[in-house]
């Protein structure tokens, strides 16, 4: 298998149908080792898949059906979200203790983490679905910091279902109006892909911008210390 294909939206689609679709998006979200799941283009795809033009060109024998996809997305997206905030509640500190690895970094943990506490439990929970990687890690550190299950279940929902039967939609939308669509499928994911990373990126230039230590201020007494020094 080629490693590129693990990015292409269009190969999972392909290659795993609608059943891998739902258990990618519960991946994502609920386990760790899912993070690299390409979970915002493959909702937009999946979409697109649910539309006849879209369908045949992919190579899908028959269209995705829109309402499986509308109740089975958010609903797999939650439960994963959940099992992940699960894991956090009751692993603890112990899961991010492990070493680095080449899967797992800490600066993961640390970036969830950080969203987290600047924008609050809730809304946290929300834009997280719509940033790779943090989605998948907010969850289980948001139980791990002790945010009540009932609580992080109700914006769990809301975040779940923005997230997944909004991108569903637009990709259903464009799949069925455009014409010849399927010829931009690749390069659409790759420019969702890219958004979605936007404010990750925005974040390490920020955070490096924090770390960078400040020039040296130059004392306007020194010169005339010196010279006093030296007689």
């Amino acid at each position: 298998m080629d490693v590129s294909n693990l990015l292409s939206a269009e190969w999972w689609i392909v290659t795993f149908g609608l059943i891998g679709i739902l258990a990618i998006i519960f991946a994502e979200t609920g386990l760790l080792i899912g993070f690299f799941l390409p979970g915002d283009s493959l909702l937009v795809v999946a979409g697109m898949g649910a539309s006849a033009q879209v369908a045949s060109a992919v190579g899908l024998d028959t269209p995705f059906p829109l309402g499986v996809l509308l109740v089975g997305a958010p609903v797999c997206a939650i439960a994963g979200a959940q099992l992940g905030h699960y894991i956090g509640a009751k692993a603890g500190p112990r899961l991010f203790a492990r070493p680095e690895s080449r899967l797992f970094k800490q600066e993961y943990v640390e970036k969830a983490q950080h969203y987290f506490e600047k924008f609050g439990p809730e809304k946290a929970v929300v834009l997280a679905r719509f940033i790779p990687i943090v989605r998948t890690f907010l969850n289980p550190v948001a139980g791990m910091l002790g945010m009540d299950r009932k609580r992080f279940l109700v914006w769990n929902i809301i975040g779940g279902v923005l997230w997944t039967d909004g991108l569903l939609l637009f990709g259903y939308f464009i799949g069925s109006r455009i014409p010849n669509v399927d010829r931009y499928i690749l390069p659409g994911a790759a420019v969702i892909i890219l958004l979605s990373v936007i404010p990750i990126i925005r974040e390490i230039m920020k955070n490096r911008k924090a770390t960078r230590p400040a020039p040296p201020v130059p004392d306007p007494k020194g010169k005339h210390h010196r010279e006093a020094a030296g007689g």
